[in-house]
């Protein structure tokens, strides 16, 4: 059979396309998207479950002219192999290749950069507010996962869009699965069965009634049965986006391509707001994914026949994991601690903290500024609530940070997971801005762990602590430590000296305490000297540590998997300048930049942020006594 994929250059062409050609192309996107995630890692469940409606849309509407905006984007990847995208799709999450999500310097037919979630119904409005502006007919389309819609930003979309009355179709994604299974009121009413005292002695009444009819009471029960299943899946949740005028379509068979389509067009020529209501199968066409969704929401390498992903490497443990069950310790010690994620259980590493302690643990569904929020009103009551979070997310709530927990000094802590470069996710993944966003922010303590066991220490150190505190570790596995035995606190604000040398002093915070060790070894093989100095504190920093050091070393570093603008280096330089010491500083860090995706590894040498940058960046500014040692 000839392949259909490799001949298709422009989405256009899917308009000519037969019944028969449409499913094999089905087929052929699937088995694309697998064989390269595979390989490459990525976002796999959830481009699966959107093959259908991505051909749909295609074939229906007239990109780019008309606007497809895909919430979160992850589920893009059939989107992008229907528009031309086929010879690059096996550099997907590569270094210089496609990314994960859509982009708009990448395909004309990416509207909308996205990356995190419930972002799509806010932009579409404001692709229709401007088609009006400008008298432009073409249409605009937000496709949103039941996931992403327990986020208050996408209520507010949903709100305003409905007030302005602009043209624009929303379509509701309903897999019933988001990355931690689904939780709030909005999931349940979309999902759960009607439970009211009322319609349960009507439904019982009726079917009793029915079952008496001569000859046709079985059939007429069944009957019965089916309608209220459609009518709880299809007049409930219209009821609720008809509030917010909206008019309700669904829900539908997302897999049902004919379907779909004939209701695509119909809605395309509708004036104002509507929303489409469909229901599809995350992972579809690839069993492993089908029967465990959250495992290959976003997967690293895996054996495609089996599923079975790859490992990685043995014996160290992950920094999540670490967390995960240090977290578990810590709570059987103290009842007051509990634990809040916003759906990212697994991710977090609190699946067995929820399990263990079901009645301790939260999980608010994609809102991470309400999480903030929810914890500073569980700490005012005495408890100790510790919000898992990813760094890049933490982002969502900066004003909860500031104005709910900080202002009031109270004690919530903030685990910031993925902290620095991440990897494959690229520019709205990397966890580069969190030293910049929190260090400033009054009574607040923040700590970064250079590895595993100064982890622990630093978590048991939170536990104690009155007030607001925050710790960030890196993506990825740990040195290997032994974490058996037991670990003291942490005296805040001080570092640790771990190697002296006359010629340089490095302060590395995090992962690049590893980097700058390897560094000054590499440096005395040529004749050069370097301390290396771990002050563990971004704030409050070790002042007299860092001033001693500085004073008595002709070069001062530092280096941090941080942007250089008001991270830990900066916070360094105005110590020094507040305290008159003019050594001269050399600031190692992210640039003024994104950053894209790529391996962490490669990332870090491109940026120069690994012992190799070290290393360069030392023998550049060194005395010249020191390089004349070197040469």
């Amino acid at each position: 059979m000839t392949q259909i994929l490799p001949k298709l250059k422009s989405p256009a062409e899917l308009k000519q396309f037969t019944s028969a050609e449409l499913t094999q192309l089905a087929d052929e996107l699937r088995q694309q998207i697998i064989q390269t995630v595979s390989r490459n890692g990525g976002h796999l469940g959830s481009s699966l479950g959107v093959v259908e409606l991505s051909i749909a849309l295609h074939r229906v509407f007239n990109s780019p002219q008309d606007k497809i905006i895909w919430d979160v984007g992850h589920q893009a990847y059939a989107h992008k192999l229907l528009t031309g995208r086929l010879e690059q799709f096996d550099s997907l999450r590569q270094l210089n290749g496609l990314s994960g999500f859509p982009k708009r310097k990448e395909s004309e037919h990416d509207a909308f950069d996205v990356g995190h979630s419930s972002t799509s119904i806010s932009a579409a409005l404001g692709f229709a507010a401007a088609n009006e502006t400008f008298g432009n007919n073409n249409r605009v389309i937000a496709v949103i996962g039941d996931g992403s819609l327990t986020a208050g930003m996408a209520f507010e979309g949903l709100n305003h869009a409905g007030h302005l009355k602009k043209k624009l179709i929303v379509i509701l994604n309903d897999n019933e699965m988001s990355i931690s299974p689904n939780v709030g009121a909005i999931s349940s009413f979309l999902s759960k069965k009607m439970s009211s005292d009322l319609f349960v002695r009507f439904k019982k009444e009726t079917e009793n009634i029915l079952s008496y009819v001569p000859g046709f009471g079985k059939d007429l029960v069944s009957l019965a049965k089916r309608a209220e299943e459609s009518f709880k899946g299809f007049i409930t949740p219209g009821m609720l986006f008809e509030a917010f005028g909206f008019d309700y379509f669904g829900p539908l068979n997302g897999h049902n391509l004919a379907e779909l389509e004939d209701t695509l067009v119909n809605l395309s020529h509708i004036d104002g707001p509507v929303l489409l209501h469909i229901a599809t199968k995350k992972g579809k066409g690839f069993a492993p994914a089908e029967q465990n969704p959250p495992k290959f929401h976003g997967v690293g390498p895996f054996d495609p026949d089996t599923g079975e992903v790859l490992g990685g490497k043995p014996g160290a443990a992950s920094y999540t994991s670490v967390f995960g069950q240090t977290l578990i310790d810590l709570a059987q010690e103290d009842e007051r601690i509990v634990a809040i994620t916003a759906a990212m259980t697994e991710g977090t590493g609190l699946k067995k903290f929820a399990e263990t302690f079901p009645d301790r643990f939260y999980d608010v569904g994609i809102a991470e500024q309400h999480a903030v929020t929810f914890a500073a009103g569980m700490a005012c009551q005495g408890l100790k609530p510790v919000v898992a979070i990813y760094s890049t997310f933490l982002q969502r709530a900066y004003d909860s940070v500031l104005h709910d927990v900080c202002l009031q000094n109270l004690p919530v802590t903030f685990a910031l997971d993925r902290g620095g470069l991440v990897g494959a996710d690229g520019p709205t993944h990397h966890g580069v801005f969190d030293m910049s966003f929190l260090r400033h922010i009054p009574n607040l303590t923040f700590a970064v762990p250079r590895d595993e066991l100064e982890l622990k220490r630093i978590m048991l150190t939170a536990s104690q602590f009155d007030g607001p505190f925050a710790y960030r570790y890196p993506r990825g596995s740990g040195l290997g430590l032994a974490l058996d035995g037991a670990v003291e606190p942490l005296q805040i604000g001080k570092g640790e000296v771990l190697r002296e040398g006359k010629d340089a002093v490095v302060f590395a915070v995090g992962s690049m305490v590893t980097e700058a060790l390897s560094a000054a070894e590499q440096l005395a093989a040529k004749g050069i000297e370097v301390s290396v100095v771990d002050p563990r504190f971004v704030k409050p920093l070790d002042v007299d540590l860092i001033c001693n050091m500085s004073t008595d070393s002709p070069l001062v570093v530092t280096a941090e998997e941080n942007a250089l603008q008001g991270g830990f280096g900066s916070s360094v330089l105005e110590l020094l300048s507040d305290s008159g010491i003019m050594s001269p500083v050399v600031r190692i860090g992210i640039p003024d930049q994104y950053v894209e995706q790529g391996t962490q590894a490669e990332l870090r040498a491109l940026l120069g942020i690994d012992a190799s940058g070290i290393v360069k960046k030392i023998l550049e500014n060194v005395s010249g006594a020191a390089k004349a040692a070197a040469s």
